[in-house]
């Protein structure tokens, strides 16, 4: 294994393993004014949001690595304590990644990047009209981390109010994270898409104790078959499978049968069981499977 010492490291070359495992990373599209009114628009992933009462989002504009200067941003964040920060989906990472490019202060990068600046309700800078969210924030604070290259200014920001697209709300009233389309970023070049195939749903009630991964038997926890994932499932039921309703499973289920009549039987089982915990709808039928390696 690697030991990366960022005291010994170049920094260009700390932040690069830093962004490579740090990922992905959601993309703040921050939209500013100086104080003459002039736009400027530039991604910010070293971004979250922090808080939700009160409603609170966190970005870093950062001192460049090469020459330790700092940015369009920061320098209008500073003089006026607003923002809009839009989020970036793939329909527009694009024209992002074109605003990301180092334009002199008094070139507007929505003209750059063909995006069109919409006035805001509650703050001076523009709403990013082709984003399908824009928040209106007040910054809050702003804090120094360093005086370097590659020092950050984290930029706490207040949500004043936000504009949803009616297109990526789904019929709950939430918003779909296949319809939103978001983009991600990992280290260097590298993007995800979060959407489509990428989305996994993963249901883990919070409140709802689980028997835990030291509840579960030891034939399961040696398993070659199950992976770390199958034993996360199994460990976050709620409770065991009782004895009876496994060991019914050897009359009932015609798959168990056959897998009880074949060589490598708990091996077997353990495959039948990774199988049906495919669809964590089925969860504790799989976990039955898996218990029943314990009788065998």
């Amino acid at each position: 294994m690697a030991v990366i010492d960022p005291k010994t490291t170049p920094t260009r070359d700390f932040h690069q393993f830093l962004l490579g495992a740090v990922a992905p990373r959601p993309i703040a599209f921050v939209s500013t004014v100086d104080e003459e009114g002039n736009a400027n628009l530039a991604p910010y992933s070293f971004f979250n949001a922090f808080s939700s009462n009160p409603p609170i989002l966190v970005f870093s504009s950062n001192r460049r690595v090469v020459d330790n200067t700092t940015k369009d941003t920061l320098a209008n964040v500073l003089a006026t304590k607003e923002v809009v920060v839009s989020v970036v989906n793939h329909a527009i990472v694009r024209q992002m990644a074109v605003a990301s490019v180092q334009f002199d202060a008094d070139i507007s990068e929505f003209a750059k990047a063909g995006l069109t600046p919409v006035p805001a309700t509650e703050v001076r800078p523009y709403l990013v009209e082709e984003s399908p969210v824009n928040m209106e924030c007040k910054v809050t604070e702003i804090k120094t981390l360093g005086e370097h290259g590659g020092a950050g200014h984290l930029i706490i920001c207040e949500v004043l109010k936000m504009h949803i697209k009616d297109e990526v709300i789904d019929e709950r009233g939430r918003i779909d994270p296949h319809k939103i389309d978001l983009m991600g970023r990992m280290g260097r070049a590298f993007y995800v898409r979060a959407s489509g195939a990428a989305i996994e749903t993963i249901v883990q009630p919070v409140t709802e104790m689980t028997i835990g991964y030291d509840a579960l038997p030891e034939s399961i926890k040696q398993s070659k078959i199950l992976t770390g994932n199958n034993l996360g499932q199994l460990a976050g039921l709620p409770q065991a499978p009782a004895e009876a309703e496994v060991l019914e499973l050897k009359e009932s289920d015609n798959r168990v049968r056959a897998t009880l009549d074949a060589p490598d039987v708990r091996e077997g089982l353990h495959r039948l069981a990774q199988e049906i915990l495919r669809d964590d709808r089925h969860r504790m039928y799989g976990a039955k499977i898996a218990w029943l390696g314990e009788y065998v």
